[in-house]
Formats: C-alpha cells, structure tokens, sequence
C-alpha cells in the first residue's frame, strides 16, 4: 500500500535534491534523444535513440532487456529494479519513436523556457523524467528497494503494433501504470482516452463496358458509397462514438463499371462495448450490402481499446496529484481525450492507468512541437514523490 505524504522515508528531502542536481543533464539528455530523427519507420535513427537510452538508463539497480520489434520497426526497452517481481510493480511507460520522416521537423532549439524539436514533447522529454527520477533515486540508495519496471517501445506512434502483447505481459502483474506522454497544459492529468480503431472495405464487383453491356457490371463504388452512409450514420456524439471514411477510392475510367473501390474508416469510442458493438455493426453493415454482383470484405478493427476512467484510475489520480502538487505543479484532471496512447494498451486488462504525466507543452505531432524546460525538475519531482510514497513498508 502506498504511504501516506507525511510517513515518507527519510531519504526523500535527499532524493529531491538529487533531482535538482540532475536538472541540466535531463535538458542535456533530452537534447541528444531529440537531435536523432526516430520517426517509426527509421528504424536505424529509432535503434540510435534506443542505444543512447540504454547508456542513459544504466544504473547499478536496473537491468535491461532488448525485444526487438521485428521487421521494420525498432527494438523496445525493459528495465527493472530487483524487487520488480514482487507485489504492487509501478510500471512506468514511454515511447522512443516519432511522427516526423527524415527532413520534415529536425534538430533542438531552445528560446527562452521553451525548447522546440520532434519529440520534444511527444515524449523524449518525458523519457528523461523517469530516467532523472530513477538515477536520483539510485543516488540515494533507494531504487534498489523499489518494484519497478519500465518500458520504452518503438512503434506507440503507429498504435504499438509490434510492442502491445509485451507491454500486456508486463502489466499483468502490475499494482498501477503511469504514462509520460506529453504534459498538459496546468499539468492536468489524463484518466480518460478514446479507444482508437481504424478498418478497411473493398468492395469486389464486375467490371463492364459502361455504354454496350452497362446491365453486365456490378458497380463496385456504388455498393461502397452505400456502405459508406450507413457508416457515417453511426456516429453518436452523445456516445462519444465517431466514424471518419477518410478515404475513398475506386474505378478505372468514367466509361467502365468500376470492378473495385476501397474505402478507410476511423473509428473512436469511449467503452470497450461501444467499440464491440461498432465493430460488429460495421460488419454487419458490409455483409447485407453485399449483394448485385458485389462483394465487400472487411478488415481490421479496435486497435486500441478506450482508457475508461474507474475507481481505481481516480484514486491513483488523486494519489499522484498529492504529489505534483508538493512539487508545484497543477493537479487538475484532463477532460476526455480523442487520441489514445499506451494507457488505453494496458487500462483493458484491468489495471489502474493515468497519462500525460511528462513535461508541459504545446504542438505535438505538429512543426512547432515544444516543450517547456522549467517543468522538467518538477514533473520528476513528482514522480519520486510517488515511488517513495509507494516504498514497500517495513
């Protein structure tokens, strides 16, 4: 069980300032992760940052396991403290890779507090805070003591294709998971995410001349737009529940019957059910349209399952607030948010999860992506705060 604020070990006063003694390392940290483009596909830039991270993370009291990430995507990143295997692990979780191909959005540039580069924010500055916080407790002698695991992966940027079945395992004998994605503004702490699903319809008809044997074809994207209506109807902004056909595309020439149209769907909901029943009536939908010559098939699904807001969820809330506020930060509680992240990868398996919880900032995924450098001493501040709160008791 966690202790109480008031009942913390001695050494917290001496781990805080150990903190603050590593304050411009983090900065010096996250500017050499952030000046190596990671985007997912570069796999070579991806597996650079990871062997800097590895360099980063090593500590007398971590051991490190490599998973690779199989074709075309990077290797993921296990560290554990010895007592990681006994009960109430604190698995803290984080993400190496980037949105940005070669060329689009590079390097590090500081103004003022603010620094501006890809993964700034989105989340090679949250990387830094759990390694600032775990190497100031290491200098205390304290993280030895603590169950531990953390995880950075190299494909979260694509919806963890690769990393999900191992960061599954790793949360199964979790007591809590804390995600470091991008911090919010007055450092409002995320317990609700959509769950995200993305699908694709082909529809497979006959192809035929359109002016001589116009009654011999089976119009593919005509059966598709007919797919397409009844989809976009199921959107229920009350249910939080929308579906996005983002693309659509079909046929070879105005004078022949198009043999072939496909189309891709987003989908975003707030419950596991409504992903079920969304899915299902998609299907279902595809299935009774397929009739006249035409077929549609079907592929995909929920790929990422929503980060439902539970008792459990609340209460790690408000423990983890306790400590960012002690470390002057705001304690706030974000509102719903329509993109997910890792925590809605390990929220479904029942264990309590709360996100953005790396520095502050603005722009992610976006040129002008930054993050704010005096939020970085505090944020890992607030994270030893809670590993030491959550210190087993003698």
């Amino acid at each position: 069980m966690p202790q109480p604020m008031g009942k913390q070990p001695v050494s917290l006063d001496r781990a805080l300032a150990a903190v603050r003694a590593r304050g411009a390392e983090m900065l010096s940290l996250t500017r050499s992760w952030v000046e190596i483009n990671s985007y997912t596909s570069n796999v070579e830039g991806v597996n650079q940052v990871g062997a800097l991270l590895r360099e980063a993370f090593t500590l007398p009291s971590l051991s490190c396991t490599t998973i690779p990430g199989g074709t075309g995507f990077g290797d993921h990143l296990v560290w554990r403290t010895p007592a990681a295997s006994s009960a109430g692990t604190v698995l803290l979780v984080g993400h190496h890779d980037t949105v940005f191909p070669p060329g689009h959005f590079e390097g590090w540039r500081e103004d003022g507090n603010k620094a501006t580069g890809p993964g700034a924010l989105d989340m090679k500055g949250g990387l830094a805070v759990i390694r600032t916080a775990l190497a100031a407790l290491e200098d205390v002698g304290a993280l030895a003591s603590l169950p531990i695991v953390a995880l950075s992966v190299s494909d979260e940027e694509v919806g963890s294709p690769t990393s999900t079945p191992h960061l599954q395992e790793l949360a199964r004998t979790a007591a809590c998971a804390l995600v470091f994605e991008s911090g919010r503004v007055n450092d409002m702490i995320i317990t609700r995410r959509k769950g995200v699903g993305a699908m694709t319809v082909t529809a497979h008809g006959k192809a035929a001349h359109a002016g001589n044997h116009h009654k011999d074809g089976a119009n593919a994207i005509w059966a598709l737009a007919k797919f397409v209506d009844v989809a976009q109807q199921l959107t229920n902004y009350a249910r939080g529940i929308t579906v996005n056909v983002g693309t659509f595309v079909g046929g070879t020439s105005k004078n022949t019957v198009p043999e072939r149209a496909e189309c891709m769907l987003d989908l975003r909901y707030e419950t596991v059910a409504d992903a079920e029943i969304l899915v299902s009536e998609l299907r279902a939908a595809a299935a009774s349209l397929s009739t006249g010559g035409v077929r549609l098939d079907v592929s995909g699904g929920a790929n990422r399952l929503p980060l439902e807001r539970t008792p459990a969820s609340a209460a790690l809330r408000d423990e983890y607030a306790a400590c960012a506020r002690a470390s002057g930060l705001g304690d706030g509680e974000a509102p719903l948010l329509g993109g997910g992240s890792d925590a809605n990868t390990v929220a479904p398996l029942g264990v309590p999860a709360i996100d953005g919880l790396g520095p502050r900032g603005a722009g992610f995924h976006t040129t002008t992506e930054f993050v704010e450098l005096d939020t970085f001493v505090p944020k890992a501040e607030a994270l030893v705060r809670f590993l030491l709160g959550r210190a087993p008791q003698a």
